[in-house]
């Protein structure tokens, strides 16, 4: 049995251990039945009516109350079909592109002028929360915005870990809220498409969500990349082979995703394989296994720019509940990447000071350092 710490250091051994041994075996330290291939990851996600969201153990659902991420069916596409049109990609290129990029410039440039810079704090977590406030327009300061997501994501993490609910969280989530009511139709596109079909309320836990979504695990996202460009030698590669970047972006998805699993729950009693999954149990599906399949991606602990299918992995997860703001992701990646070779051209990568992916379920590096001669 491997510890927890094992798990959010380096998962991949045991994922591939796991694999080997069925398509569904149950971890004892992860509390559930972990489905670690590609083809029964994708089961498990496109069917909600067998394996769902909609269980009073999400925390989530605890801190923020019902939202796109908390409900199956019906339910589920009310809640999320409002907010499907603005974060596709020709409306998000049209409302931030240019901003986007003009940002991530800006940001490159200030950290080249510093002489040493940590990107994923000072690039890539910047990034990833502008844009997304950017996408909003909240009538609130990003500060105070930022500061209630952190308020609300710590409250569903101390939920996650069996602790009491903070009252900061609720806290937290009632400014949201105000925020949100405050904020004319007129001056958020987003907020006006869901106020056709929602009420405040439900509006200010799927703008959570969006929150939650589009800050942390963009971050992460945009981190992991910065990590593979360095730590894999392609760098200089891609600064001067521009078109390589799109497949460059899909393997750094494929190889380390921000979100490692999804969870879902048993709707009934249901065999997979050898195992006997019990109506309740938990099923964690593991898109950090599932994206390293040697069936679907062969040598797939490698980093390749010339892997034909990096596109197939299931980093945006699949389903119903795939991720809304993978095309904001892709964006940000880009911007990012293009900011660094234009903006730190001699830039270095400073590797004893830097730290790689890690976490249990949401794992980014930690610190990717460069300095600058």
């Amino acid at each position: 049995m491997a510890s927890l710490e094992t798990w959010s250091t380096d998962p991949h051994p045991l994922l591939a251990a796991i694999r080997r041994e069925g398509p569904v075996t149950w971890v004892e330290e992860l509390g559930g039945w972990v489905a670690c291939g590609y083809e029964v990851a994708l089961e498990v996600m496109r069917n909600s009516a067998a394996f769902t969201v909609d269980d009073p153990r999400f925390t989530t659902g605890q801190v923020i109350g019902p939202s796109m991420l908390s409900r199956d069916g019906a339910e589920h596409a009310r809640h999320r079909g409002p907010f499907v049109p603005p974060y596709r990609l020709p409306a998000l290129e049209h409302a931030i592109g240019s901003w986007l990029r003009d940002r991530a410039r800006a940001l490159a440039l200030s950290l080249a002028q510093a002489g040493t810079a940590e990107l994923r704090t000072q690039l890539a977590a910047p990034l990833a929360a502008e844009a997304v406030l950017e996408t909003l327009r909240l009538a609130a300061a990003p500060s105070e915005a930022l500061a209630w997501y952190r308020d609300i994501v710590e409250a569903v993490d101390a939920l996650s870990s069996g602790l009491a609910l903070p009252v900061a969280g609720p806290a937290a989530f009632s400014r949201l809220a105000a925020a949100i009511a405050a904020t004319p139709s007129a001056s958020s596109p987003v907020l006006g498409a869901a106020r056709q079909t929602l009420t405040e309320q439900e509006i200010a836990s799927n703008v959570a969500v969006v929150m939650f979504g589009g800050i942390e695990t963009t971050e992460g996202a945009v981190a992991n990349f910065l990590w593979h460009l360095f730590t894999t030698g392609e760098v200089e590669r891609l600064r001067s082979e521009r078109s390589l970047l799109p497949a460059a972006i899909e393997e750094s998805l494929r190889l380390e995703p921000a979100a490692a699993r999804v969870d879902r729950y048993a709707t009934d009693d249901v065999a997979m394989g050898e195992a006997s999954i019990r109506r309740g149990d938990l099923v964690v599906v593991s898109l950090a296994g599932a994206n390293r399949d040697p069936a679907v991606f062969p040598d797939p602990d490698v980093f390749r720019l010339d892997r034909p299918n990096a596109a197939r992995h299931l980093t945006f997860a699949r389903g119903p509940h795939s991720c809304l703001g993978a095309h904001l992701a892709r964006l940000e990646m880009t911007a990012a990447a293009n900011a660094l070779f234009d903006e730190m051209p001699q830039c270095t990568f400073v590797a004893d000071a830097s730290t790689g992916p890690s976490g249990l379920v949401f794992r980014k590096a930690q610190r990717v350092v460069v300095s600058f001669a």
